[in-house]
């Protein structure tokens, strides 16, 4: 981290007047990551430290006189205080100094040792008296407690009446202490006078009985003092059980907010249980059960002779459902559409094609059985934040961050789960409608999320050169290949082509921005998928992932932004929108609505559903515009048939809470198989040592191979530079199986498949590819 200014100018600080309690001078403080340690001015003064960004020239007089502020002055140029008297002043190393209260921590750096010993002494001693001086403030806490009026009252008119008899006690305390000292000064001086011997011998003992009053008076003064010191451990022993109890009331505010979401939730579960009961796909479908669950249906359905609206509400459109017939078709719908997660039970969409829902391009071959399981996750607790607070003011490329916090799978293989619900695919390419074949295609990139709803953890980031295929041939008809392409920034290279009808390609670049309590993560690039037969041609982007309490509490995830899906051959769209979780909203949670149009702009679908486990798609009738929205803006209100299910997620396997939350697909992604590259994320050993749960060997195979790839940078880095000093040309790294090429329909240039990689099986020879493992 940079540490501005370091160095560039004097951080000493300004030695305190004497008998004065101010102390002030310049120390660098932690801003952000981006600026670092930045230079500011600290004052010290009354328990209380102070720092200003710019300090001009009339309180530079101030500060110099030693004049108080006003507080006019303090609010135009003070940046921030902390109270040090509940402060904890610590000390990391030879110039830095940690002060944090309440919520609020100072990293602060002074220029030398020298420097940061002083402050630290000030510190200190303004810390010990802001203590002493908490006690003689009687309106610190009178808005904590909630106490009564009458017992605050009470309590402070307690604390005045014991700060009144202190006061007298420590001029008692003077007072004796200077009459005990002129009498003894007195008996002192009678000695020495030339009286007669039996008025020496009264007068020696009179000075014993002040030398034993004295004594005594010096006793009385020493329980006065541990008194004192007693009263302000229990004072402190009392602040601190105050803290205590203050913590647990947040915590227990906290708990409250939680129930409250819980009861949300249990709410809206509650709500559709009945059709969840109505719907289910294990129910006996015999006529005679099929004209009962009919019955039930229209008794629970409230009026549908009035207009329906569906509960799914854009804010810039409204959903109503056509009123001829209507409980026929959604009751027919029910029955028949409710989806296991199989795709034979999509085959039930009667306002698709019969081409789309067309199974004969399936052929049933054997499938190889493969794994339905991956060790489980050991219990190890490890906690983000002690590994962050270590990392400021450091370079965080040259942290290692320890496997805790990854799942055993690579971001390569992460983008290769986007081909879980391939039959999607397998069903547009069947589309003689190019509208229909847009539904499919939107269901698709919507389905790539759901298996992110509960995978909170981090996979590896793939080193520059690694690679991933999947041959799935026999079973699904597709290859696929992924490559890192890049590494700063980070990239990777994706291809698939199915003998289903279609081919995939996509460059995705990871960009992320840390904001405190959560991590936004924006893939960067496009996503391109062409049909053999009828040449259309979708680009679409992906949306913005959300990290929420990447410090403190439970990691969960949610998807907001909005996608645009365009058919370049026909001009036709789908916009998207993934609804951000908000807790005040009445919406369900997860929820994505889009509408499909033509290339003049007619709208001809609706989509709704959530990314984590449904889509519906339904076809639009009739559109007019309704009325004003709650910004005003004017909604189109769109009648449509009943909605029907395009994707429904797939269960996950038993145990996966303790297998990562894998999917299906994910437990086989890792499986070894014969004839990969020698760049595969299969063979990466860190990789494999932290499936088999062996984390402290993959910690230190992790650190090896970053620095290894680190070494490898820095080696190119110097042949780059010495080619410059040369005058040649350095063509610096090239993917084995990808190059840059110009999209022909988009204009954008990014990496496509050059071919080669399946052939170099078929061959068994990889003797192209590094050795980065």
């Amino acid at each position: 981290m940079s540490e501005q200014g370091k160095g560039s100018a004097s951080a000493s600080a300004a030695a305190p007047a004497p008998g004065s309690d101010t102390y002030k001078g310049w120390l660098f403080k932690w801003t952000n990551y981006l600026k670092g340690y930045q230079r500011r001015w600290f004052v010290l003064s009354n328990g209380l430290l102070s720092y200003y960004r710019s300090v001009d020239l009339c309180f530079m007089r101030i500060c110099a006189l030693g004049t108080d502020r006003t507080q006019a002055e303090m609010a135009h140029t003070c940046r921030g205080t902390i109270n040090l008297a509940t402060a904890h002043i610590d000390t990391e190393d030879a110039c830095n100094i940690v002060l944090s209260s309440g919520g609020r921590t100072y990293h602060l750096k002074a220029s030398t040792e020298v420097e940061r010993q002083r402050w630290v002494t000030a510190l200190e001693l303004a810390k010990a008296k802001a203590i002493r001086m908490m006690n003689d403030q009687s309106d610190d806490s009178g808005d904590e407690e909630p106490t009564s009026q009458s017992d605050r009252s009470e309590i402070q008119g307690t604390l005045k009446i014991l700060v009144s008899k202190l006061d007298d006690l420590s001029t008692c305390n003077d007072l004796i202490a200077k009459h005990g000292a002129a009498l003894q000064r007195s008996l002192s001086e009678l000695e020495g006078l030339k009286v007669p011997v039996e008025g020496g011998e009264k007068i020696k003992a009179v000075n014993e009985r002040a030398t034993l009053f004295r004594i005594t008076s010096n006793a009385m003064i020493n329980a006065c003092g541990d008194f004192l010191d007693l009263a302000e451990t229990h004072s402190r022993r009392w602040q601190r059980a105050l803290q205590y109890e203050r913590e647990q009331r947040a915590h227990l505010e906290e708990t409250i907010e939680q129930l409250a979401k819980q009861h949300n939730s249990l709410e809206r579960a509650w709500r559709a249980a009945p059709t969840l009961v109505s719907t289910s796909p294990s129910a006996p479908t015999t006529k005679k059960g099929r004209s009962e669950r009919l019955h039930k249906e229209e008794v629970s359905d409230e009026d549908e002779d009035t207009e329906f609206f569906d509960a799914m509400e854009d804010p810039a459109f409204i959903t109503v459902t056509a009123t001829e017939n209507t409980q026929h078709r959604r009751s027919q719908s029910n029955l028949s559409g409710a989806s296991g997660g199989q795709p034979n039970d999509w085959n039930q969409d009667d306002h698709m094609s019969p081409s789309c829902n067309d199974v004969s391009g399936k052929e049933l071959q054997p499938r190889r059985q493969r794994r339905t399981h991956v060790p489980d996750k050991p219990n190890y607790s490890l906690n983000l934040w002690s590994i962050m607070k270590n990392c400021i003011g450091k370079e965080l490329s040259k942290i290692p961050m320890p496997v805790n916090f990854n799942e055993p799978l690579s971001m390569l293989q992460r983008l290769t789960e986007d081909l879980e619900y391939h039959e999607l695919l397998d069903r547009a390419a069947r589309c003689d409608s190019s509208l229909e074949q847009m539904c499919l295609v939107a269901a698709f990139s919507i389905s790539s999320y759901s298996t992110t709803v509960h995978r909170t953890a981090k996979p590896f980031n793939p080193l520059l050169g690694e690679t991933y295929e999947l041959d799935r041939r026999q079973e699904f008809g597709y290859l696929s290949l992924c490559e890192q392409v890049s590494h700063h920034p980070p990239a990777a290279a994706h291809h698939v082509i199915s003998q289903r009808g279609w081919t995939l390609w996509q460059e995705i670049t990871i960009a992320s921005k840390f904001r405190g309590k959560y991590l936004s993560i924006m893939p960067l690039g496009a996503i391109h998928l062409q049909f053999h037969s009828s040449g259309n041609q979708y680009v679409w982007r992906k949306v913005t992932s959300t990290v929420h309490n990447i410090i403190v509490g439970k990691l969960w995830i949610d998807q907001s932004g909005d996608i645009e899906i365009v058919n370049h051959r026909t001009k036709e769209t789908c916009q998207l929108k993934f609804s951000p979780y908000s807790y005040f909203s009445r919406d369900v949670p997860r929820k994505v609505t889009g509408v499909v149009s033509d290339s003049g702009g007619q709208a001809h679908y609706i989509l709704s559903g959530t990314w984590d486990d449904k889509i519906e798609s339904a076809k639009i009738v009739q559109s007019s515009r309704g009325g004003s929205g709650s910004e005003g803006k004017q909604k189109t209100v769109y009648q449509t048939l009943s909605p029907k299910p395009l994707w429904k997620k797939y269960p996950l396997p038993e145990n996966a809470e303790n297998m990562y939350y894998f999917s299906a697909l994910a437990l086989t992604l890792n499986e070894q198989e014969d004839g990969v590259g020698l760049t595969d994320s299969r063979l990466r050993p860190d990789q494999t040592l932290m499936e088999e749960g062996r984390w402290d060997e993959a910690n230190a195979e992790k650190q090896r191979l970053e620095e290894q790839q680190r070494a490898v940078r820095r080696r190119r880095e110097a042949e780059a530079s010495d080619a410059v000093d040369e005058g040649k040309e350095y063509e610096g790294y090239q993917p084995l199986w990808f190059h840059q090429r110009r999209d022909s329909v988009t204009g954008e240039t990014n990496f496509v498949y050059k071919g080669g990689y399946w052939e170099a099986k078929e061959r068994k020879d990889w003797s192209m590819c590094p050795h980065i493992f």
